[in-house]
């Protein structure tokens, strides 16, 4: 790089994008390369990080729209995009070891000569789609609406090496996986209501059996369900949470 910066054609090439995608970028104001005397572009140090942050944001998926949302609500600031690419990458890793379980799972039983059934692959399908959650920056959002400061500052702090997240990951993976199998049956059933206290005794984990983490996180689950933008972004399909919802009522009637 040049004391002025790159042209164009040299600072795409270096980043591996294309002249053409560094002008829809400054169509849409996500960068602002300076201009030399004959109206040149030229690329520098601050046009490499605002690049590196519109490359990691796409990489998450985000559309133009809601990367340039982010970049203004960051200020521009390098280590803030950065971190959230990496919460959501440390995130799928847990996901695709999950996801890598259950195909294995399969595979096995496969080579112990047991056939898959067409309910199987469709389990095996939807439970490794579900299985790719992603912590947006609506999710946040919304979490913030329904759960207090001290409530967030809380589960911050707990730690988790990467077992215990896969560990949780299988554990509701699984838990849908089950749900999808029952959901077209009687919620009153001896299975359904094991499957119940499965899913009451992973929700008492993350909750530690405190009513005011449990209604939280019971308000963000039905809003986030509820909404279009952030309902594809929840794990499970909408079937299997009824189902949930019936079995669980059943489950605590029994216990009252």
């Amino acid at each position: 790089m040049t004391k002025a910066g790159d042209n164009a054609a040299a600072f795409a090439a270096r980043f591996g994008v294309t002249v053409k995608a560094l002008r829809v970028y400054e169509r849409e104001g996500l960068i602002s390369p300076a201009r030399s005397g004959s109206n040149w572009r030229a690329y520098g140090r601050a046009e490499e990080e605002r690049l590196t942050a519109i490359l990691a944001l796409k990489r998450l998926g985000l559309p133009l729209a809601r990367v340039r949302e982010l970049l203004n609500g960051f200020k521009g600031s390098l280590d803030a995009v950065l971190a959230l690419h990496e919460q959501v990458l440390t995130q799928r890793q847990g996901e695709l070891g999950t996801a890598l379980a259950i195909v294995q799972a399969a595979r096995a039983r496969l080579a112990s000569g047991t056939s898959l059934s067409a309910d199987d692959l469709t389990h095996l399908v939807r439970t490794t789609a579900m299985t790719r959650t992603t912590w947006t920056p609506e999710l946040q959002a919304l979490a913030e609406t329904h759960y207090t400061k001290d409530q967030l500052d809380e589960l911050k702090a707990r730690k988790f090496d990467m077992s215990d997240r896969q560990a949780i990951a299988a554990e509701w993976a699984q838990i849908f996986a089950d749900g999808e199998r029952l959901r077209l049956g009687d919620p009153a059933s001896a299975d359904a209501q094991a499957w119940a206290a499965r899913w009451k005794a992973a929700i008492d984990k993350f909750t530690l059996g405190r009513q005011d983490l449990h209604d939280a996180a019971a308000r963000f689950n039905a809003d986030a369900r509820a909404d279009p933008k952030t309902a594809p972004q929840m794990p499970g399909s909408p079937e299997v949470w009824a189902f949930a919802s019936k079995a669980m009522k059943i489950l605590l009637g029994n216990k009252s």
